[in-house]
Protein backbone atom coordinates (compact mmCIF):
# COMPACT_ATOMS: atom_id res chain seq x y z
CA UNK A 1 0.00 0.00 0.00
CA UNK A 2 2.93 2.60 0.65
CA UNK A 3 4.61 1.63 -2.32
CA UNK A 4 1.34 2.54 -4.50
CA UNK A 5 1.42 6.05 -2.34
CA UNK A 6 4.83 6.79 -3.12
CA UNK A 7 5.01 5.62 -6.73
CA UNK A 8 2.07 8.43 -7.30
CA UNK A 9 3.71 10.87 -5.08
CA UNK A 10 7.32 10.34 -7.42
CA UNK A 11 4.99 10.59 -10.59
CA UNK A 12 3.11 13.53 -9.61
CA UNK A 13 6.42 14.84 -8.61
CA UNK A 14 8.42 14.53 -12.00
CA UNK A 15 5.20 15.88 -13.96
CA UNK A 16 5.17 18.79 -11.85
CA UNK A 17 8.84 19.22 -12.20
CA UNK A 18 9.26 18.43 -16.02
CA UNK A 19 6.29 21.46 -16.54
CA UNK A 20 8.01 23.55 -13.65
CA UNK A 21 11.11 23.12 -15.70
CA UNK A 22 9.49 23.76 -19.43
CA UNK A 23 7.69 26.95 -18.36
CA UNK A 24 11.19 28.32 -16.61
CA UNK A 25 12.76 27.44 -20.20
CA UNK A 26 10.18 29.11 -22.07
CA UNK A 27 10.21 32.22 -20.25
CA UNK A 28 14.07 32.17 -21.04
CA UNK A 29 13.46 31.47 -24.60
CA UNK A 30 10.43 33.95 -25.18
CA UNK A 31 10.51 36.10 -28.18
CA UNK A 32 7.77 38.71 -29.04
CA UNK A 33 6.28 38.99 -32.90
CA UNK A 34 4.69 42.41 -32.95
CA UNK A 35 7.19 43.64 -35.97
CA UNK A 36 6.14 40.31 -37.88
CA UNK A 37 2.40 41.11 -37.10
CA UNK A 38 2.03 44.65 -38.28
CA UNK A 39 4.01 43.60 -41.96
CA UNK A 40 1.32 40.84 -42.56
CA UNK A 41 -1.48 42.44 -41.05
CA UNK A 42 -0.55 45.64 -43.58
CA UNK A 43 -0.14 42.67 -46.64
CA UNK A 44 -3.54 41.57 -45.74
CA UNK A 45 -5.32 44.99 -45.75
CA UNK A 46 -3.73 45.84 -48.71
CA UNK A 47 -5.11 43.14 -50.61
CA UNK A 48 -8.84 43.37 -49.01
CA UNK A 49 -8.66 46.99 -49.93
CA UNK A 50 -8.05 45.55 -53.38
CA UNK A 51 -11.24 43.88 -53.53
CA UNK A 52 -13.29 46.40 -53.89
CA UNK A 53 -17.47 46.31 -52.75
CA UNK A 54 -18.01 46.49 -49.31
CA UNK A 55 -15.12 45.11 -47.50
CA UNK A 56 -12.85 47.09 -49.45
CA UNK A 57 -14.38 50.40 -49.10
CA UNK A 58 -14.29 49.53 -45.19
CA UNK A 59 -10.52 48.85 -45.51
CA UNK A 60 -9.46 52.01 -47.29
CA UNK A 61 -11.86 53.80 -44.74
CA UNK A 62 -10.06 52.32 -41.90
CA UNK A 63 -6.42 53.27 -43.42
CA UNK A 64 -7.70 56.49 -44.04
CA UNK A 65 -8.35 57.23 -40.80
CA UNK A 66 -5.61 55.44 -39.12
CA UNK A 67 -3.79 58.09 -41.72
CA UNK A 68 -5.86 60.94 -40.07
CA UNK A 69 -4.79 59.99 -37.06
CA UNK A 70 -0.88 59.83 -37.54
CA UNK A 71 -0.88 63.04 -39.33
CA UNK A 72 -3.23 64.89 -36.24
CA UNK A 73 -0.96 63.55 -33.83
CA UNK A 74 2.55 64.94 -35.94
CA UNK A 75 0.15 68.48 -35.57
CA UNK A 76 -0.76 68.40 -31.64
CA UNK A 77 3.60 67.68 -31.31
CA UNK A 78 3.92 70.71 -33.87
CA UNK A 79 0.94 72.73 -31.72
CA UNK A 80 2.73 72.02 -28.52
CA UNK A 81 6.52 72.48 -29.89
CA UNK A 82 4.77 75.98 -30.78
CA UNK A 83 2.85 76.92 -27.79
CA UNK A 84 5.99 76.07 -26.10
CA UNK A 85 8.22 78.40 -28.28
CA UNK A 86 5.57 81.45 -27.36
CA UNK A 87 5.77 80.74 -23.80
CA UNK A 88 9.52 81.50 -23.75
CA UNK A 89 9.34 84.34 -25.65
CA UNK A 90 6.84 85.99 -23.47
CA UNK A 91 3.59 85.26 -25.54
Amino acid sequence: MKKKIVGKAVRIAAVFLVFAFGWFCGTLSQRNANAQLSDIGKAVMETAGEQGGAVGAAVKLGTSINEIQTHLNELQKNVDTLKSVKSMLGG
